[in-house]
């Protein structure tokens, strides 16, 4: 029987929460501070319709911080005017580059503003373990940082041998199976085990990373086993119901599927538009190596040095770090230096 964990790391600038499935990261929520929780999945405001197309069947609507959203129209939700007030509530949250997506709730009143906040990670978090401990501390700390760092990743090996790859594109999530040197006498039995324990990594790895949509994943072999793959892939996301689909393995061995998207992609958060960690995600991860040296060193004072980036994204935290620690850190930029490089050292 599959065990999940779960764990709250309030760090400096941001709190994240997360879910471990039997010890692997399964979740990622990431929050920082100042963001706006207007937008997020769950959020209920007053709007205005900004404009209808007909054509499309969608009406565009501005939210009461000015981002924009889409409210797919409805027939039982009655006929909309341009300038109207409606309640909504965001049903799917904003990609790069992708409108939020919002679901009517009633006719509305008075001015544009926010009814109730999107849920916090604390809050997410509660309704997943329900009665079970959400576990604070160094401990979520380090599932935080394994969960981060995973997230991130593109190829990930698989138990016993192959590995998965995962690669979100504008139009579907592609996921590749592959055998790798995963050892094994009898080549069928082999690639059947590895498709099998790759269904279940990439339903994993889709939760953990906020992917959803329409997911194409290319099966290892050939000559595969369509009922018994069929009937894995529906277990391993079970949990992202309700809201799954399958379509039938291909005859060139690709299985579709769609699945839910709710929360923004946790890969929006973390990675700049070239697909690497953003300024902010090293800053973050900076201001915990330092809190991290300054518990081990005592009152020793501390020194950092990181790219000129990183540098000027950590200024916002160091009020935050100092409540912790005291005014006993530097950080230095290095002009030659890579984003991704950073050290902490105590003198």
């Amino acid at each position: 029987m599959s065990e999940r964990r779960f764990f709250i790391d309030r760090s400096v600038g941001e709190t994240r929460g997360v879910v471990l499935l039997d010890g692997r990261p399964e979740r990622l929520f990431v929050q920082r501070d100042g963001e706006d929780r207007s937008v997020g999945a769950g959020a209920q405001a007053v709007v205005r319709v900004r404009k209808i197309d007909k054509a499309l069947g969608t009406a565009f609507l501005e939210l009461p911080g000015g981002a924009p959203a889409i409210l797919p129209l409805r027939a039982e939700d009655g006929p909309l005017t341009v300038g109207q007030a409606i309640s909504i509530e965001i049903k799917t949250e904003a990609r790069r580059d992708k409108a939020a997506v919002a679901r009517f709730l009633e006719a509305g009143e008075g001015a544009p503003r926010l009814l109730k906040p999107a849920p916090d990670v604390a809050e997410l978090l509660a309704l997943l373990a329900k009665d079970a401990p959400i576990v604070e501390g160094g401990a979520a700390r380090d599932a935080a940082d394994q969960a981060e760092a995973e997230a991130m990743e593109v190829v990930h090996g698989l138990p016993g041998g192959g590995r998965v790859s995962i690669e979100p594109t504008r139009a579907l999530v592609a996921i590749d199976i592959d055998v790798g040197d995963r050892p094994g006498a009898e080549s069928k039995r082999v690639t059947r085990e590895a498709n099998l324990s790759g269904l279940a990594a990439a339903a994993r790895l889709l939760r953990l990373k906020g992917l959803g949509g329409l997911v194409a994943i290319d099966l290892a072999g050939r000559g595969h086993d369509g009922a018994a793959l069929l009937n894995a892939a529906r277990i391993a996301f079970g949990p992202d119901n309700p809201g799954v689909a399958f379509g039938p393995i291909s005859r060139f061995g690709v299985l579709e599927l769609t699945a839910p998207r709710r929360q923004r992609p946790v890969l929006d958060t973390l990675l700049d538009e070239n697909g690497a960690p953003s300024a902010q995600t090293l800053a973050l991860r900076l201001a915990r190596a330092i809190e991290r040296e300054g518990r081990k060193a005592g009152g020793a004072r501390l020194k950092a040095a990181c790219a000129p980036a990183v540098a000027a994204a950590f200024a916002p935290l160091r009020t935050g770090l100092a409540a912790k620690l005291g005014e006993r850190f530097t950080v230095e930029a290095r002009a030659d230096w890579a984003p991704a490089r950073q050290e902490v050292w105590a003198e």
